[in-house]
């Protein structure tokens, strides 16, 4: 068999390792997500003053389960982060937010069946509230996603064992300086699986757009403060 024939061959394995790799990566954004928006939903529902640190304990250990499969991500605003900075390709990123999406509104539904909706706490800001809740999503978000440029994916910190705190802290203390201003989801997921819980009200998708230029502007930044690193 000369070379040319085996190539099909070859290229097709290829091909599959390609496909297995990505479903794996896929799979753990989706269970990092679930378990994220499980415990944002389950700890608001306790009415625990811990439960921002709650959320960031979630954060923390499902990144570090994870992170060395898919980067650990399981919020498409840190996605948006990691393909403006160029880590991952624009096809990978939109199968990343495809699964986080969905495992956001799964967790979601399994939080209301066990607890019932919130709707006598759901989070529905207007006019100046709104500005407000958006003003500091966008900031905190910006911040989530520059930390985990940093200390996740820059070349001056490879292999660290502290990713994962700063990581949860980050999002720790956002919960606690503005939770009770945005309800502090700083993840599309979060929002979308807030709404169907009944914690975050419609107009709160109004959070995505904040959120989502908040990774952007994280990506730029780390490109113009990393410039060799790519």
């Amino acid at each position: 068999m000369t070379a040319a024939d085996r190539s099909p061959a070859t290229a097709q394995h290829v091909l599959h390792a390609i496909d297995g790799a990505l479903a794996r990566r896929l799979a753990v954004e989706a269970i990092g997500t679930f378990f994220l928006v499980f415990t944002v939903g389950t700890a608001v529902h306790s009415g625990s003053a811990l439960a921002p640190l709650a959320i960031g304990a979630a954060l923390a250990v499902m990144i570090y389960a994870g992170g060395h499969i898919s980067g650990g991500h399981y919020n498409p605003a840190v996605t948006m982060a990691a393909l403006v900075r160029g880590r991952i390709e624009a096809s990978v990123a939109t199968g990343y937010w495809v699964a986080q999406l969905a495992a956001g509104v799964v967790a979601a539904l399994i939080v209301r069946a066990v607890t019932g909706p919130a709707a006598d706490r759901s989070l529905s800001p207007s006019g100046h509230l709104l500005a407000g809740a958006l003003t500091v999503e966008l900031p905190f978000t910006f911040a989530l996603a520059y930390v985990v440029l940093n200390v996740a994916t820059s070349a001056d910190h490879p292999r660290n064992s502290f990713y994962g705190l700063a990581i949860g802290g980050t999002v720790a203390a956002g919960a606690i300086a503005v939770g009770g201003i945005s309800g502090a989801a700083f993840n599309p997921a979060v929002v979308l699986g807030g709404m169907t819980m009944g914690l975050f009200g419609p107009v709160t998708l109004l959070y995505v757009i904040a959120e989502l230029v908040g990774g952007a502007l994280a990506g730029l930044a780390f490109r113009a403060l990393n410039p060799s690193d790519r």
